[in-house]
Order: C-alpha cells, then sequence, then structure tokens
C-alpha cells in the first residue's frame, strides 16, 4: 500500500468522524456518555467486531481492485 493510500483512508475517517459532532453536538455528547457506560468487556467486543468489519471490507476492496 501506498503513502498516499494510508493518507486517503486518514483522511476520509477523519471526515466521517468530525460528522456527527459537527451536525448534531448534543447527540454526539449524548453517544460519547452511552459508551462510556458500557462495560470494557463490551466496548472490547464492539472494537473487535469494528476491527473485523473494517478488515473485511479492506480485503474485499483490494481483492475487486478498488474499482
Amino acid at each position: 500500500m501506498a503513502w498516499g493510500d494510508l493518507l486517503a483512508a486518514l483522511a476520509l475517517y477523519l471526515v466521517i468522524e468530525g460528522l456527527l459532532p459537527f451536525v448534531s453536538p448534543d447527540l454526539w455528547r449524548k453517544s460519547l456518555q452511552s459508551i462510556a457506560d458500557l462495560p470494557d468487556g463490551r466496548i472490547r467486543a464492539i472494537g473487535l467486531g469494528v476491527i473485523v468489519a473494517g478488515l473485511a471490507l479492506l480485503v474485499a476492496v483490494r481483492a475487486s481492485g478498488g474499482q
């Protein structure tokens, strides 16, 4: 993977992460509080699920040639 691809992915991640606090700061704040109230095991399970989904999507995109 080229550095340009990595930086483009990081840029897209930052754009997506910034959407909710920009559009609805109150909902973003409530969401963070709900997450903070979850037990560690649940947060880890969610994190693992996100990692697996991201890796699966990356493999699928790379296998198709990104087209």
